[in-house]
C-alpha cells in the first residue's frame, strides 16, 4: 500500500494500492498553506482509503519540480511519516506523475500514439517563468519516458522553445498524487530508481544566511 505525497503546486495526498487501484485521493489547489494542509489531508486520505498508518509499506515522495518554500513541506512530510513508520520513501519528479496520468487517459480514450509523438508537461514557476519536462512515449516498466530533465524557461519564450523542437505543450494545475504513488509502485516491481533523492527547487531560496554583523555607532 502507498502513500503519495506532493506539494510541488497545490497539495496531494493519496493512497493506491500495488496494481494501481486508487483507495483515496485528497487534495487543496491553494498554492499556498501547504504546512496548514498537509497533516490533515494524510488523515483523511488514510480514513477514506479505510486502512491504517500500519498498513501502509512505501511513501511515495514528489521531489519537484517546485519553488522552496512548497516542495520542501510535502517532502519533509513523506520522510517523517516513513521515518515513524521505518518504510521506504520513493522519489519521484512531480511532472512524471502528469505524464503519466496524460498517456494512460489519451491512450484509453483519444488514441494517442505515444511512440511518435513527444510533448511537455509545462507547470507555473512564477516570476514570469514556466518549469517543463519533455517526455514520449512509456517504457517497458510502464513508466513515461523523460527525455530531458526539468529545465525553466521564460513564459514569453517557452512556445518557441518547445515547437522547435516539434513538443507538444500540456499545462498542468496540480499533480495527481494517485499517478505519483502509481508511478512509485511500477518503479518498485521494475527495482528502478526514477527520482532524485534531493528536491528539485526552481531556483535558490530567497532567504539567506547572513554575512558580518553590521557595526552600530552612536
Amino acid at each position: 500500500m502507498i502513500l503519495g505525497i506532493d506539494t510541488s503546486l497545490g497539495s496531494a495526498v493519496a493512497v493506491v494500492e500495488p496494481d494501481g487501484v486508487v483507495r483515496s485521493q485528497r487534495e487543496s489547489l491553494d498554492p499556498r498553506g501547504h504546512a496548514e494542509v498537509i497533516g490533515s489531508l494524510i488523515q483523511e486520505a488514510l480514513a477514506e482509503a479505510s486502512v491504517t498508518a500500519a498498513e501502509i509499506t512505501h511513501v511515495a515522495a514528489g521531489m519537484g519540480p517546485g519553488p522552496f518554500t512548497g516542495l520542501r513541506v510535502g517532502i519533509a512530510a513523506a520522510r517523517t511519516f516513513a521515518l515513524g513508520r521505518g518504510i521506504p520513501v520513493v522519489p519521484v519528479v512531480s511532472h512524471d506523475a502528469v505524464a503519466l496520468e496524460l498517456l494512460l487517459h489519451e491512450a484509453l480514450h483519444a488514441g494517442f500514439d505515444a511512440e511518435d509523438r513527444s510533448f511537455a508537461v509545462v507547470t507555473d514557476a512564477r516570476r514570469r517563468e514556466f518549469a517543463f519536462t519533455v517526455y514520449r512515449g512509456i517504457d517497458d516498466g510502464g513508466l513515461p519516458i523523460r527525455l530531458a530533465e526539468p529545465a525553466l524557461a521564460p513564459r514569453d519564450e517557452l512556445d518557441a522553445v518547445l515547437s522547435r523542437d516539434g513538443v507538444e505543450r500540456r499545462d498542468a494545475e496540480r499533480i495527481p498524487a494517485a499517478l505519483l504513488a502509481l508511478a512509485a509502485a511500477r518503479a518498485i516491481a521494475a527495482r528502478r530508481t526514477i527520482g532524485p533523492d534531493d528536491a528539485l527547487y526552481l531556483r535558490s531560496p530567497d532567504v539567506t544566511m547572513p554575512g558580518a554583523p553590521k557595526r552600530v555607532s552612536a
